[in-house]
């Protein structure tokens, strides 16, 4: 299995919740509304989830095995790493206006 590609589809600064992330598997399979999330100790990946009857959520896509999951989990966490480096640099590069008084 190959993580093909990986698109970052919304970035949030406030909140646990940093970021919505699509993710391309073998060029062939794309899961959606996976999570990137700020745990109490780290950044983590949730897999996307929905409510069952019973209010408990249950993972729609999941890894099968740990192996699987640290894939999915440096690649994902690898790609929001370098977005948020890139929109920094974007940040530091734009020159501040000058004010004239």
């Amino acid at each position: 299995m190959e993580i093909t590609d990986v698109k970052l589809r919304k970035i949030m600064s406030e909140g646990r919740l940093k970021a919505v992330v699509s993710v391309t598997i073998d060029d062939m399979l794309a899961v959606h509304d996976i999570k990137v999330v700020q745990g109490d100790e780290r950044l983590f990946v949730a897999m996307p989830s929905r409510k069952d009857e019973n209010g408990v959520f249950r993972d729609i896509v999941h890894p099968i095995s740990s192996a699987s999951r640290k894939i999915f989990e440096d690649v994902i966490l690898e790609a929001y790493s370098k977005q948020l480096a890139m929109l920094e640099a974007e940040k530091e590069a734009v020159p501040e206006e000058v004010t004239e008084e």
